[in-house]
């Protein structure tokens, strides 16, 4: 069965005419922006196993609090269009009606755009906000928030599962300490914060139904095994951090060999070609575990 997307509102949809579920998928950064061709192969196979796949864009920006509003507005838009779109299609229509059914999927810099989404669903954000950044800060995200006004403002219950999960910061986007701190100088630096967003996660009483796959070679978000390295390496990692915040609420986690950039790669004959020189850039099908390890996550959350 061959994936197929089309435009539905400000996404990339592909139902299924026999739908298990609906994913949702935000890509890292750049690679996020074109995730129908950058993310192909991986969204390939999820299609396969029978579920429906929303295929989020998203333009690269430091502000990130305006991103994850617009994806809840986005949410609601397309759980009113895709049950007659799928109707037009002659498919099955009723789970397009049920929250339930949809998933939250994500890699790289897409991890903290659901991660700030599943703080957002929390009863009286505004005053946990408050707590951790500035009256003016949560001003303006309440601001946006009500001027996005999205009719769906929440994902509870909605499984969410992170792949190689990067809290951006400034010095993540920027790697040169300099310019880095005259753009947190002058307030034009990411927001909220990596410190900022592990608070939200941290005293939340949500972030129950996350799943994470890692790699071990990943240098970006960090892997399990940065556990034996230094203090200074270990507070680096975003990987080691989550699964220490999180193993407490439940958290499913799996990490297997590979690079920050595993999920993205295009299917050329019987091999995949991840678009990175530096790592291996062309790997065997068969040599590749990541789109089952996902789907068994994502089966063992449903």
């Amino acid at each position: 069965m061959n994936l197929k997307f089309k435009p539905l509102s400000s996404s990339w949809v592909a139902l299924h005419p026999q739908p298990r579920g609906i994913i949702q998928f935000i890509g890292g950064a750049f690679f996020g922006s074109f995730p129908t061709i950058f993310y192909r192969y991986f969204l390939s196979q999820m299609y396969a196993k029978g579920y429906s796949i929303i295929a989020l864009p998203f333009r690269f920006s430091f502000q990130h609090w305006p991103i994850a509003i617009s994806l809840l507005k986005e949410q609601a838009i397309l759980a009113k269009a895709m049950p007659e779109f799928a109707e037009k299609l002659g498919y099955e229509n009723n789970i397009y009606t049920d929250q339930s059914k949809y998933f939250w999927l994500g890699h790289s810099l897409g991890c903290k755009y659901i991660i700030l989404l599943e703080f957002l669903s929390e009863n009286g954000w505004q005053d946990r906000l408050s707590k951790y950044v500035n009256v003016r800060e949560v001003e303006k995200v309440e601001r946006i928030f009500h001027q996005v006004n999205p009719s769906i403002t929440t994902i509870l219950n909605q499984h969410s599962l992170l792949i190689s999960p990067d809290i951006s910061d400034t010095n993540s986007a920027i790697p040169f300490p300099a310019l880095t701190k005259l753009i947190e100088q002058i307030g034009l630096g990411v927001k909220p914060n990596r410190q900022q967003t592990q608070s939200l996660i941290e005293y939340s009483d949500l972030f129950q139904l996350i799943s994470m796959i890692s790699f071990s070679k990943d240098t970006v978000a960090g892997s399990a095994k940065d556990g034996e390295k230094s203090q200074e390496e270990q507070n680096k990692s975003d990987v080691l951090w989550l699964i220490n915040t999180l193993k407490k609420r439940g958290l499913l986690h799996q990490e297997i060999i590979g690079k920050h950039l595993e999920p993205v790669g295009i299917k050329v004959g019987n091999y995949i070609v991840d678009l990175n020189p530096l790592d291996k850039f062309i790997q065997p099908i068969s040599g590749r575990c990541l789109e089952q390890i996902a789907l068994h996550l994502l089966e063992n959350n449903g």
